[in-house]
């Protein structure tokens, strides 16, 4: 089948492509899918964009309580939220665009702009021109005319990505606005991180490929194709896994990193043991990474394991196979918690309280995922603090929301002396309201280098 029309046929809700509850728990990634190229991904988006503007946004706004919502930005001074609402290929916003989203009395959204250029056909402009001044002017007419009651501007003190707004163009609003609306105005808090974090079902249909090529490049990049015992370094593995996704037109959003776990190192049972960077691998070494692409507007992070064969092993130690079960486990135990209407801090404390209870030692921080990598949504611990985080922890779990299991867990190794490792598991989940649901399966077994 043609990679596109298959692509565009799951959008379409075709069984061309497996929904997220038809990965399994621990299926193994055997095969790297086929990737459209750039030209290629602008209509399945645009078909996303398009079907969440039309059918999700209406609700958000419903829910977080707006008449109307503008979404202001300067060129190259682009509110971040800006890219999740226009069609592709828009690389920058054209001198002053201001797009606004006013509720209709039947509950539809209605969409447009107060600038230069239509944007697409998403957003055609009621503007014809003229000084910035006069931008402004039009855009406090059409206020008028719409009349809302709640205005909600992208300003948060506590969430980044709601605070897309500068100060500069916040300032040029008020000025031009008369009191009346002024006094209207409100965050969009609630509107942005509902946005952000809610997965429609057209992308939920696409999320699974994207964890996919990311879990295959690391079965790649962990495997002797790229590693030689004895020759290649970590830096090595690392450099080919960001070119390998650059080859593939994908955009990593941080650079991936690799760190050998070696018979010898001294981690202290309850430390944070990030591994040991820039070194040769060697038979007998643990070996981890953690890479993270976007790919038709669909973030993923993941974490994965290795282990380097002796010149007498055949297969991973017992030890370790035991180490990697405790660590699904862990998984699963946090999973359980995934409960509609909990906080981030709640999951958290139950996952600690479990963990206890089943002699695991445990950490976990776990973040939502979605057109970022870090996106907001509720944060379930964090690698330096496995208390409460404030605001972040205390938003609440929603369905349809993505998230990145990850964590690690602390077990001794018999085969080295007891000495303490850690196994690090980051894996990709949505979580659909009554159940956690991997996108591409987890990892249960070690990739093995000979």
């Amino acid at each position: 089948m043609n990679k596109f029309f298959g692509l565009f046929g799951a959008l379409l809700g075709l069984s061309t492509s497996l929904s997220a509850q038809e990965f399994t728990q621990g299926r193994e990634i055997t095969e790297l899918p086929d990737i459209l190229s750039f030209k290629e991904r602008v209509e399945p988006i645009n078909h996303m964009v398009t079907d969440r503007l039309d059918n999700l946004l209406p609700k958000l706004m419903d829910e977080a309580d707006l008449d109307m919502w503008l979404v202001i930005n300067r060129e190259y001074g682009e509110d971040k939220l800006f890219y999740t609402l226009v069609p592709q290929p828009t690389f920058a916003a054209r001198r002053t665009t201001l797009l606004v989203f006013s509720k209709k009395p039947d509950g539809s959204v209605e969409r447009f702009s107060v600038s230069r250029y239509p944007i697409g056909d998403l957003y055609p402009t009621v503007w014809k021109g003229g000084s910035n001044e006069e931008q402004w002017q039009r855009l406090v007419e059409v206020i008028a005319e719409k009349d809302p009651k709640r205005i909600g501007i992208n300003i948060s003190e506590d969430w980044a990505l709601a605070d897309g707004l500068s100060v500069g163009l916040h300032n040029q609003l008020k000025k031009y606005l008369p009191q009346k609306y002024e006094k209207r105005l409100v965050s969009a808090e609630n509107l942005v991180i509902r946005w952000l974090e809610t997965k429609s079902e057209k992308e939920l249909n696409v999320y699974p490929q994207a964890v996919t090529i990311a879990r295959r490049v690391i079965a790649e990049a962990f495997s002797n194709k790229v590693i030689t015992p004895g020759v290649t370094t970590t830096t090595d593995v690392e450099w080919y896994l960001r070119e390998r996704f650059e080859e593939l037109q994908l955009r990593p959003w941080f650079q991936p990193y690799v760190n050998i776990q070696r018979r010898g190192d001294n981690p202290a049972k309850n430390e944070v043991f990030m591994g040991k960077y820039n070194r040769v691998i060697l038979p007998g070494d643990i070996i981890h990474t953690d890479v993270g692409i976007c790919y038709l507007n669909q973030c993923t992070d993941t974490q994965e394991m290795g282990y380097v064969l002796k010149l007498n092993e055949t297969d991973v130690p017992k030890g370790l196979k035991n180490a990697m079960s405790v660590g699904n486990r862990w998984q699963d135990i946090l999973t359980d918690n995934f409960k509609t209407g909990l906080t981030g801090n709640q999951i958290l404390a139950e996952t600690i309280k479990d963990s206890q209870a089943a002699n695991i030692i445990s950490s976990t921080y776990t973040h939502p995922l979605g057109f970022v990598g870090h996106a907001p949504g509720p944060t379930i611990g964090m690698w330096d603090n496995q208390g409460p985080t404030p605001i972040q922890g205390d938003w609440k779990l929603y369905p349809n929301t993505v998230y990145a299991i990850e964590g690690n867990i602390k077990v001794q190794l018999p085969e080295w002396d007891n000495q303490w490792i850690q196994v690090k598991l980051e894996q990709d989940a949505v979580f659909d309201g009554k159940q956690v649901w991997y996108l591409a399966g987890r990892q249960t077994k070690w990739h093995l280098i000979r």
